[in-house]
């Protein structure tokens, strides 16, 4: 008989601007249908908001004792927590009723390794009319061209992602040659951790249920169009870095079939409906700027490799 699988959600944080959101997540998350076993929080380099939340006394608090950043935040919150099924929430994400009973019923396949849930937006002001669904990514969220059902994919988002501890044993968890510092806008570190699980445990299965979903808070200055083209640019550099570790086939798999795919498609929606919606055509041309900024960012982060450049 197979042994329960038990669950610790590790929610990483290091902003006082954050903290009310924080706060609304660690409820949500104390009030589950399916209770997580533990809930384990890991504050970068904040001594004052390690001891506002560890006042609330119903979650365990450890601080990142390694380099500053999601990644040794996120192996910090693994080494303290004990669950079968290590869950790592975003600071600024709000689970849904049902999401820890949905997430862990994806983990009764043996074969399922990590897992990722539907991350919806939640805009702080409104949703800028330019902004192209397809780069729903650019502010953490689910996108259009991700699975409408329950699928494979090679990595989830990581504002809402679980992993098998003895998968992320079997591994060496999280790099630290990638992954957020603060505002730094750079990533793809869950990325690299699915590609090394594929590559190293025969048969695993990475999931996306769009079934249960949290909900991620964007900040009024992350719908302007600056932070849009920043954020782009630095997801190229941070997909040079990843194509120079994991190498461009695994690195850039899912990529070659978006932009193949789902952008154009994206661009001709637009300007079809155009005379439906005049927003359709400045959201095609931002689909446009958005690739061409992540191309610019790729090309300079191979540069920046290959020259020994940071």
């Amino acid at each position: 008989m197979p042994v329960p699988l038990t669950l610790s959600v590790v929610v990483c944080c290091y902003s006082d601007d954050r903290r009310d959101v924080l706060m609304e997540g660690l409820d949500a998350l104390a009030s589950q249908t399916r209770t997580p076993d533990e809930i384990v929080v890991v504050v970068d380099h904040n001594p004052r908001l390690r001891d506002e939340v560890a006042a609330r006394g119903d979650v365990s608090v450890v601080e990142n004792a390694g380099a500053p950043g999601l990644s040794d935040a996120r192996n910090a919150g693994v080494e303290a927590s004990h669950g079968s099924v290590i869950a790592f929430v975003d600071d600024d994400a709000t689970p849904e009723p049902g999401w820890a009973e949905g997430l862990v019923a994806v983990f009764a396949d043996p074969a399922v390794v990590a897992a990722g849930t539907r991350i919806d937006a939640r805009w702080q002001s409104h949703r800028p009319p330019w902004f192209p669904p397809e780069f729903d990514w650019v502010v953490g969220c689910s996108y259009t061209g991700l699975p409408t059902a329950v699928a494979d994919v090679r990595n989830p988002i990581g504002a809402s992602m679980a992993v098998r501890r003895d998968a992320l044993d079997a591994v060496g968890g999280f790099t630290d040659r990638l992954g957020r510092v603060g505002a730094q806008l750079t990533g793809c570190e869950e990325t690299e951790l699915c590609i090394r699980l594929a590559d190293r445990i025969p048969g695993a299965r990475v999931v996306y249920t769009p079934r249960v979903a949290v909900r991620h808070l964007v900040p009024s200055h992350r719908g302007r169009p600056g932070y849009f083209l920043r954020r782009c640019y630095s997801e190229g550099v941070s997909k040079a870095v990843l194509a120079g570790i994991s190498g461009t086939r695994d690195g850039l798999s899912s990529e070659r079939a978006y932009v193949a795919t789902v952008l154009p498609r994206g661009v001709a929606r637009g300007v079809r409906g155009a005379r439906r919606d005049p927003w359709g055509v400045a959201r095609a041309g931002m689909i446009v700027a958005g690739v061409a900024a992540t191309g610019l960012g790729y090309v300079a982060g191979r540069v920046r490799r290959t020259s020994g450049i940071g």
